[in-house]
């Protein structure tokens, strides 16, 4: 059984985001930390870009801190290790294709294996181009993680079939952030989805509150929450962790 697997073997998953380097690495670190002993099942990590193209204001400002704070992959890389001295929780990277060929492909899949990073999402990878990537992930153990939007439509059955790790569903069209009501028909997304794989499923986008990490997790295997995570760690900045494991509790106990 993958790593992966494991965040969804016991009920639904709680997965949070957090922005690697906001506002440092240590307190990225802490927040982690707080995250798993509250309930997170699966941590999705991300690695700043300067233009993170599917993120919302809240996420954006977020790369921007951590960028302007001199944070690196080498340094979000150490973090990771750090925090396998203390966790086997399944881990993902979220990124942008650019960060993975800067680094050079190979070294930075190779990496997430040493480290012990179990999947890889890139929100700007078209499903169509993931050959780009998808043999040295397969090579290293790395999941490449699919996306499926609401616009995917004729394409789900095919994404679904070829899933690995988990489905990212996003809940909503436009970018991260909190939304006061998910409209998607989600149901027959995730429909298709049950005829076509077997792979857990994941919501994300927009979710915030409790009740709509609830009405998401009963269509699904999980939630995925990150701007209403990202925005306390933005107010709290080094005083977020605690704040952090307050809100990954509520969450995860509404699941």
């Amino acid at each position: 059984m993958s790593n992966i697997a494991r965040a969804f073997n016991h009920g639904k998953a709680f997965i949070p985001f957090i922005t690697c380097g906001d506002p440092d690495l240590e307190t990225t670190k802490s927040c982690v930390l707080e995250a798993v002993a509250n309930g997170a099942d699966l941590i999705e990590l991300g690695i700043p870009f300067s233009d993170p193209t599917a993120e919302g204001p809240v996420i954006q400002a977020a790369n921007e801190r951590a960028l302007r704070g001199g944070v690196t992959t080498d340094k979000i890389f150490g973090l990771v290790c750090d925090l396998r001295q203390a966790t086997d929780i399944p881990m993902v990277f979220m990124t942008y294709a650019n960060v993975v060929f800067s680094y050079g492909a190979e070294k930075f899949i190779s990496t997430c294996r040493e480290i012990k990073i179990d999947g890889l999402i890139l929100p700007d990878l078209p499903f169509e181009e993931k050959n780009e990537f998808l043999p040295l992930c397969e090579q290293y153990g790395v999941d490449l993680i699919s996306m499926i939007a609401p616009t995917s439509e004729q394409r789900i059955s095919m994404i679904a079939r070829e899933a690995r790790g988990f489905l990212y569903i996003v809940s909503s069209l436009g970018v991260t952030g909190t939304r006061s009501e998910i409209t998607t028909d989600l149901k027959s997304i995730m429909d298709t989805v049950r005829r076509n794989t077997e792979i857990p499923c994941a919501i994300g986008f927009g979710i915030s509150i409790p009740e709509q990490a609830a009405k998401m997790a009963a269509l699904s295997d999980g939630a995925i929450v990150g701007s209403a995570i990202v925005k306390l760690i933005g107010e709290y900045k080094t005083q977020a962790p605690k704040k952090v494991g307050e809100f990954v509790k509520k969450m995860k106990d509404a699941l």
